[in-house]
């Protein structure tokens, strides 16, 4: 982790000359995410091969586990010869001991905290409940660094608790199915920065993932031969647990029904022939809230899944429900005139009302996307606040309104990773933030946030680099403290925990590696490398408009499945720019860089030659070069006092136009930078 580390320190330095003062109190460490309280002082304790580890007189299975994954990934990052048996709690000296008073629940509210201290004496790791432990080993891990006499672990008195309870990732396996070592290794990233909450959506139009015995129609037509059977589950949930991880699941109806109904049509809102969906967007089938069947079926399938996950919620979906085969169905109509429904809504808390005592029945939380919230609704449903202004709606709007209804609500507005924006754009956003005009009350029912991952265009190998590393930066909203929230910092803390997370197995930068070796046939990838840094893919729902651009079986391979939602070359280069501008002095190599992109369009155009499937970028590439050459232009304009003509402005403006336009459904990233660098010499100019 040295040289990792000597970079972080080397990109604050660059930060605080080009963009603003760091917080010292954030910056002394790159941890994420950052605990509540930490104090560093000289000195540091040193670790070799005898490294031994006292567990205490409580010593729990999960905390044996847990100990065992420490010394694993201890020996990963440091190569020492260490050996498991060097877990134990009869040694009366040992390099860390850990303490704890209790074995620890999964559950919302269980404590977490802990207390880690690093002196010359050891490493002192005390926590009320294992799960606790579990948190700061993982903390500890990341103190981990080395110099000439070996590897060590700063002098530190850290105190840590997390600020929410809920801290979730969701993950679609419904419209591409994820197989079992993508979870598997995604959990381990998970208790890495400290998530606690897996939410598995398992059922869409696109498929039906959850072995059903009782019905077992639903996985020979409901899904392609792909679906997690009941074993798997339980061992997934069983490690999870041991991972300090809550796993739900998610059956969404009424809508989103399109699987199911291929099983029993029968089910429908319309008479008709039921196949599988393989585009993504919202469609028309619906379960027939009217018909006493359909509870009779959710209430066995509901009960076989709580079987298998001992969770207390259970997600019901209930979005994106249009109503028009309730709106076509003429005993739907019907039934909703003698019961005095008036709206597709109220129908629909109909059925989410009849599914809330099915699930009372098994002991179970409903949960639900914000949707579901109606004034009968009873006030033990969780609500699932996830539109915002891509929506048409105001960001948080449902959150609090479900807050100030007495309902506990957690928030996914502004955390869809797979809309493609920044981590920044993830940062800013706070489920609860001291500005909000809430009271003490609602605030206490705002459990947290959740990540989510709808897989229309994630497939297992692009899925890690569309999670990671963001992810942990929401993690660290979630955990850490509210005033923790200085952007350019948690860029720097977050590139050295994008190579720590490879520790655990993630694949986020070793795949997107690998569709560039396979788009560069054969040739040397840095030309692609230097330009893929400088691009973003499409934000929100611009790459796939419609919906019907990809389909389940599209190649997702291509240029943009390479790219990722924050492009830290352009990020650099754009820093470098603002610091020119602002007539600051360190700001790089600027000049040397852009040369280097001047020429990369030529470097480029002999891979496309024999890469048919580049060809999308060509235009791409050559505007990045073009930009490259009017921003050296306008520095050499501005140094020497020079004047362009108007012509120049004219064609520089033309250029930059089009260098924002797409190129292989990616989005150059340097274009207002430059653009701003062309305005201020057009200022001096005027």
């Amino acid at each position: 982790m040295k040289v990792l580390k000597n970079r972080y320190r080397q990109f604050l330095y660059s930060c605080f000359l080009s963009i603003a003062t760091i917080t010292l109190a954030q910056a002394e460490l790159p941890l994420m995410p950052y605990p509540r309280s930490i104090e560093v002082t000289d000195g540091k304790y040193y670790l070799d091969q005898s490294f031994q580890i006292n567990l205490g007189e409580v010593m729990t299975n999960r905390l044996n586990e847990e100990s065992s994954l420490f010394i694993k990934q201890l020996v990963e990052q440091t190569g020492l010869f260490l050996n498991y048996r060097q877990v134990n709690s009869a040694v009366d000296v040992a390099d860390l001991t850990i303490k704890v008073d209790r074995f620890g629940i999964v559950k919302m509210g269980e404590d977490e905290s802990y207390q880690l201290t690093v002196n010359e004496s050891g490493i002192a790791l005390n926590a009320t409940t294992d799960i606790g432990a579990s948190r700061g080993l993982m903390t500890l891990l990341q103190l981990i660094d080395g110099d000439e006499n070996g590897y060590y672990v700063p002098h530190v008195a850290i105190k840590d608790a997390p600020r929410f309870q809920w801290r979730g990732l969701m993950l679609d396996v419904a419209r591409h199915y994820l197989p079992l070592e993508t979870l598997y290794r995604n959990i381990d990233a998970m208790a890495a920065v400290k998530l606690n909450v897996l939410h598995l959506h398992l059922s869409d139009d696109q498929g039906f993932r959850f072995e059903s015995k009782l019905f077992p129609d639903l996985n020979i037509k409901g899904t392609d031969g792909n679906y997690y059977t009941q074993g798997e589950l339980k061992d997934l949930i069983a490690y999870a647990d041991q991972r300090g991880i809550m796993i739900i699941p998610e059956i969404d109806v009424p809508g989103h029904a399109t699987a199911i109904l291929t099983a029993f049509p029968e089910f429908g809102s319309k008479d008709t022939t039921y196949v599988l969906e393989r585009f993504a967007g919202i469609f028309d089938p619906t379960l027939d809230p009217t018909n006493e069947e359909v509870y009779a079926f959710l209430d066995k399938l509901f009960g076989e899944i709580i079987e298998v996950f001992p969770a207390p919620y259970f997600h019901i979906g209930g979005d994106e429900n249009l109503g028009k085969h309730w709106d076509q169905n003429a005993d739907i109509q019907a039934f909703m005139r003698s019961k005095g429904l008036e709206t597709n809504h109220e129908l629909q808390s109909y059925f989410n009302l009849r599914l809330q005592r099915i699930l009372n029945k098994y002991d179970r939380r409903m949960m639900g996307w914000e949707e579901i919230q109606t004034n009968e609704l009873e006030e033990s449903a969780v609500i699932h606040s996830w539109r915002g202004a891509w929506e048409g709606a105001e960001p948080r709007a449902s959150l609090y309104h479900a807050a100030s209804e007495g309902y506990e609500t957690i928030l996914s507005n502004g955390y869809y990773l797979d809309l493609i924006f920044t981590a920044e754009d993830s940062y800013r956003v706070d489920p609860a933030p001291s500005s909000a005009d809430i009271s003490d009350e609602e605030r206490s029912k705002i459990l947290g946030g959740e990540v989510c991952m709808w897989s229309e265009l994630v497939v297992p190998q692009t899925i890690d680099s569309r999670l990671w590393p963001r992810a942990a930066a929401i993690a660290e909203r979630f955990w850490s403290p509210e005033a923790i929230k200085d952007v350019d910092d948690m860029y720097a803390r977050m590139e050295v925990i994008s190579l720590w997370l490879e520790n655990f197995g993630l694949k986020h930068i070793s795949s997107p590696n690998r569709i560039l070796r396979k788009l560069a046939a054969g040739h040397d990838t840095a030309p692609l490398e230097r330009l893929l840094a400088l691009v973003e893919p499409m934000k929100g729902y611009t790459r796939n408009p419609g919906g019907t651009m990809y389909n389940t079986f599209s190649p997702y391979t291509k240029w943009a499945d390479a790219a990722t939602a924050d492009a830290l070359g352009a990020r650099r280069l754009n820093n470098q720019i603002e610091c020119y501008l602002n007539g600051k002095m360190g700001c790089g190599q600027i000049k040397d860089d852009l040369e280097e992109l001047a020429d990369n369009h030529g470097q480029v155009q002999l891979i496309i030659q024999d890469s048919p499937s580049l060809r999308e970028i060509e235009q791409l590439s050559a505007n990045t070069s073009k930009v490259a050459v009017l921003a050296i232009e306008a520095m050499n304009f501005m140094e020497t006092n020079a004047k362009p003509n108007p012509k120049w402005f004219a064609e520089a403006k033309e250029l930059l136009t089009a260098a924002s336009q797409q190129g292989g459904r990616t989005e150059l990233q340097i274009v207002t930078s430059i653009t701003n660098l062309v305005a201020a010499l057009e200022g001096e100019v005027k």
